[in-house]
């Protein structure tokens, strides 16, 4: 059988929500886009995945597709309650009220939601302005050249575009066969995840919940966290923890009871294990600056503080951006400025969010003496000193704020 080459002005590797922010991106401002994703597009993927999108995520994609942010953030739930927990006594309550996330004229603080739901609403989008899908098409090679991009698929077929952005996850051929590596560590701290179908009938108060050291769980760190339709619960192991002791089915419906009703003992859809990865890319794009690297291909992060989707939304609209200024430059220096620009903001991004997951970890590891003792006097004086509780409520995300370089970080 012959093979084919095709060509566009960009491509982008990768059908995730990423990717698709990419393409939605690239298509509106006039580029004609091809996406290639490896699976079908209709694919079945376990687990809801990233559920929390900013409200600085959603301006983002309410500014490139009108009334997008508004559609995931109707179709997704606000809660107005957070709660922190040490060893069984709150030291932490903020009550936000009753946030309305359908309000047609403001965007709430966040949104939360299973990410198929998200990416749904992305991809139709994607349609309504001609962005051509190729499915079931894994991307092998990415070479690049002062001309342009050639991408080889597993059959064998090419495809040439000016310009590609890398949104194919965390096992990126596009990032490894331009010669971009990792860099960081794999750290040994792991949790179990699962999701839990909210029940109808007598749901659930809306809070999300942090345990430190939950005592009907041998001092283990548990979090809630809802979505629409359900609940994410974090429980993280100890280092002499096996993980088939907590993951397996019937383990599940052992210790479950103990941190939620025991009604939801039948209503989990998804258990998954994982080891943080705090690495960034030592390069978001190649030596002849025709790629950009954005979301997973480009950063891993410590999900503490959902810095993965809510960096990756901005890598993304940022690439195509500046792939579009590049488009329209007059001289070969003028173009490779704009795709540095977009590589360079995006990696100090990535960069502060690794910095700051690494220390949302450190507040978290049971293992740190110092820590453990901060820990234990904060808890102790949060009556007369409030401030502490608020301490110990958002160190396990990490700081919020950076320079104004980084303003885009989530």
């Amino acid at each position: 059988m012959s093979k084919q080459t095709q060509n566009a002005t960009a491509i982008v590797v990768g059908a995730g929500p990423v990717g698709l922010t990419a393409a939605l991106t690239l298509q509106t401002k006039g580029i004609d886009t091809k996406l290639i994703e490896a699976d079908p597009l209709d694919r079945p993927r376990p687990g809801s995945r990233a559920i929390y999108l900013h409200n600085a995520t959603l301006k983002l994609l309410e500014s490139t597709y009108e009334d997008l942010g508004f559609t995931i953030a109707k179709n997704g739930i606000v809660w107005p309650v957070k709660k922190t927990l040490f060893k069984g006594k709150e030291v932490y309550k903020r009550d936000y009220g009753v946030t309305d996330p359908a309000n047609p004229e403001k965007l709430p603080p966040f949104t939360a939601l299973h990410q198929d739901h998200i990416e749904h609403f992305i991809y139709n989008a994607c349609e309504e302005v001609g962005v051509e899908f190729v499915q079931e098409t894994p991307i092998e090679r990415c070479e690049t050249s002062p001309q342009g991009v050639k991408l080889t698929s597993s059959s064998g077929d090419t495809w040439e575009a000016d310009y590609v952005i890398g949104a194919d996850g965390a096992r990126s051929n596009v990032r490894k066969t331009i010669g971009v590596e990792f860099e960081g560590p794999r750290t040994n701290d792991r949790f179990l995840v699962l999701d839990v179908k909210e029940d109808e009938s007598a749901p659930l108060p809306l809070e999300r919940i942090f345990h430190y050291q939950h005592p009907a769980m041998g001092g283990r760190n548990v979090m809630h966290v809802p979505f629409k339709g359900g609940w994410r619960v974090d429980l993280q192991l100890l280092p002499d923890d096996e993980v088939e002791s907590f993951s397996e089915p019937e383990k599940v419906k052992e210790w479950l009871p103990h941190v939620m009703p025991e009604k939801y003992i039948d209503k989990v859809t998804w258990v998954s294990t994982y080891r943080f990865h705090q690495v960034v890319a030592n390069s978001f794009t190649d030596n002849n600056r025709r790629v950009l690297l954005a979301g997973e291909a480009a950063h891993l992060f410590a999900p503490f503080g959902a810095r993965g989707l809510n960096s990756g939304v901005p890598d993304a609209v940022i690439a195509a951006d500046r792939i579009h200024q590049a488009t329209l430059a007059s001289t070969e220096e003028a173009r490779i400025e704009q795709i540095d620009k977009a590589a360079h903001e995006r990696r100090t991004a990535a960069l502060w969010n690794r910095d700051s997951s690494t220390t949302a970890l450190h507040h978290l590891q049971s293992d740190s003496k110092e820590m453990n003792v901060k820990r234990e006097i904060a808890a102790s004086l949060t009556d007369v000193a409030p401030k502490l509780g608020r301490w110990l409520d958002e160190g396990p995300y990490g700081p919020r704020f950076g320079s104004p370089e980084v303003s885009t970080k989530y």
